[in-house]
């Protein structure tokens, strides 16, 4: 028997939603509301073209994870719920 190390997904998706609710309000917000240009583009509007594609990237990892998860789940109840010599 195999033994696995889960990550407690649940918690990880929590954590992220916190942390992207936090970012997008009054102290982060603040901190970046800064008269400073960088390549011509106000700081602000720079830290939310990179705030997104990033939430965005973590989203995408998440389900490619669950993905995987649930293909290797599916598999392992086929291969246990066949009986010897694969008759079905």
């Amino acid at each position: 028997m195999k033994t696995e190390r889960k990550l407690p997904l649940k918690d990880a998706w929590v954590i992220w939603f916190v942390l992207g609710v936090v970012m997008l309000n009054y102290p982060f917000l603040i901190i970046f509301d800064k008269e400073v240009l960088i390549l011509g583009i106000p700081l602000t509007i720079l830290y939310f073209y990179i705030g997104w594609p990033v939430s965005i990237f973590v989203i995408y990892l998440f389900s490619v994870y669950l993905g995987r998860h649930s293909d290797e789940n599916s598999i392992e109840d086929l291969t246990e719920n066949t009986p010897p010599g694969g008759a079905t």
